[in-house]
C-alpha cells in the first residue's frame, strides 16, 4: 500500500465527518468504550506514531537495529489534544497527522524498515494507517448514526497486506470482522484480533 491509499482514506473520512462536526461527539463510538471525539484523537495519535517510527533519527545505538530506524519498539511519545478542542479542530489534527504520515511514506525508500512488532516496510505502515482510518471512521459513523462502510477497494488492499487469513466475500465486511467490529453469518464477532504488518526476515 502507498501514501496515495492513505490520502484517499483520510479524504473520505473528512468528507464524511466534517458536515457532522457540530453533532454531539460525546456519544459512544460503535462497539468501542471511547466516545467519538476520543476515537478521532486516537486515530490521530496512531497516524503520528506511524510517521515518527518511519522518520526516527539519531537514536542511541542500543535502540537501533541494522534494518530499522526505530529499532526495538515504539518511540515513547503520545499525542495530546487539548480537552477543549471541538470536533472541528480534532478533525484538523487528524488531517495534519495523516499528512505527516503521508510525507514520511513518500520519503521512505522501499528498503526502510521500522518497528511494528518486527521490521515493517513503508507499505506496511501505509496499510496500518489506512486500516486505522477505515475502522475508526466506521466506529465514529456508528456513534453518529451515519450509514457508512469502508470502501471495498481499500478494504481489500488492507486485508491483503495485514490480514492474510481474512474470510472470503465482501472485503468491507471482512475487514470489520477481522478487526472485531461485526459478526459474520458463519463467524461470531471477534473479541481479540491481530494483524501482521512486520515482514519475515
Amino acid at each position: 500500500m502507498t501514501a496515495e491509499d492513505l490520502d484517499t482514506a483520510v479524504a473520505g473520512t473528512l468528507r464524511l465527518l466534517t458536515p457532522v462536526q457540530d453533532r454531539d461527539w460525546t456519544v459512544r463510538a460503535g462497539v468501542l468504550d471511547w466516545d467519538c471525539r476520543a476515537t478521532a484523537v486516537h486515530l490521530a495519535h496512531d497516524l503520528i506514531a506511524y510517521a515518527t517510527q518511519l522518520t526516527a533519527r539519531g537514536l542511541p545505538p542500543w535502540l537501533e537495529a541494522p534494518v530499522s530506524r526505530a529499532g526495538g519498539g515504539y518511540l515513547p511519545l503520545d499525542l495530546e489534544v487539548r480537552p477543549d478542542a471541538p470536533p472541528r479542530v480534532v478533525l484538523q489534527v487528524v488531517a495534519a497527522c495523516a499528512g505527516l504520515l503521508s510525507l514520511a511514506l513518500r520519503a521512505a525508500g522501499p528498503e526502510v524498515r521500522a518497528w511494528h512488532w518486527g521490521p515493517t516496510d513503508p507499505s506496511g505502515f501505509a496499510a496500518l494507517g489506512v486500516n486505522e482510518t477505515l475502522i475508526h471512521t466506521w466506529d465514529i459513523a456508528r456513534g453518529l448514526n451515519l450509514g457508512w462502510t469502508p470502501p471495498p477497494d481499500l478494504s481489500a488492499r488492507v486485508l491483503a497486506r495485514l490480514f492474510p487469513d481474512a474470510p472470503p466475500g465482501d472485503p468491507s465486511a471482512a475487514l470489520l470482522w477481522c478487526t472485531g467490529r461485526i459478526a459474520l453469518p458463519d463467524r461470531p464477532r471477534l473479541t481479540d484480533w491481530k494483524l501482521k504488518a512486520a515482514l519475515d526476515r
